[in-house]
């Protein structure tokens, strides 16, 4: 299903190996004294493992990857190219698509240039959400590493994130993220192409600084075709 994108390269295919992960276990590691003394009850509590005491339970979250919809071939530098009529159509379709599986982001990670802006417009437009998102110039050349990085920054009450970038750095994080234990079907078709419009929907437990490779579980994939 792949296809050929007639927008010419875009930036920064070598990603980096590079691990992130942090642990906020606290355990309480205090010793009880006077265990001979106390009931069967409290017993059983103090013998509990330190590991399931005092340690956050991990936050759920949902992010979705997705590529910028069909642009125009021509415009006064890259950065400013503008979606076509078909890309507007296709981005405000993906929209509806993620409405209808029940997304709705509290986060938006969109990069500057003209095309995935307003492909973020029209998917929130399709989708009836709010389009206020954060528009990141290094998400324009970024590599998967990068775009990583930047996804780490997200505040810690959101809960879902979407990230709207370009190719090939779309395509290497949504593999990136997969942890290989998700939907077979989904895994394999954002493997065999990332065309304008597609889409990756992953859950993932945790803060969002612990995002890492192989991190996030597919749930689905999706190319927006209005």
């Amino acid at each position: 299903m792949s296809e050929i994108d007639p927008e010419g390269p875009e930036q920064d295919l070598e990603p980096d190996a590079e691990s992130h992960a942090e642990s906020d276990a606290d355990p309480d590691t205090e010793a009880d004294d006077e265990l001979d003394v106390e009931p069967a009850g409290a017993l059983s509590a103090i013998a509990e493992p330190v590991s399931s005491r005092g340690k956050k339970p991990a936050v759920k979250r949902r992010v979705v990857v997705m590529r910028h919809a069909k642009a125009e071939q021509v415009g006064s530098s890259d950065f400013t190219r503008e979606l076509s009529a078909r890309g507007v159509e296709d981005a405000e379709e993906a929209g509806r698509w993620l409405a209808a599986f029940g997304i709705e982001p509290d986060h938006a990670l969109v990069s500057a240039a003209v095309r995935t802006s307003q492909t973020w417009e029209s998917v929130a437009a399709g989708a009836g959400w709010s389009d206020d998102a954060v528009y990141d110039d290094a998400l324009y050349d970024a590599g998967p590493e990068t775009a990583l990085d930047l996804m780490r920054e997200t505040p810690d009450d959101a809960r879902t994130l979407i990230v709207v970038g370009h190719n090939p750095t779309m395509a290497y994080l949504a593999q990136l993220l997969d942890d290989g234990d998700g939907d077979e079907e989904a895994a394999n078709e954002l493997a065999s192409g990332y065309p304008t419009s597609a889409l990756t929907v992953f859950d993932f437990e945790g803060e969002w600084s612990d995002l890492d490779e192989q991190c996030a579980t597919v749930v689905a994939f999706h190319v927006g075709r209005g």
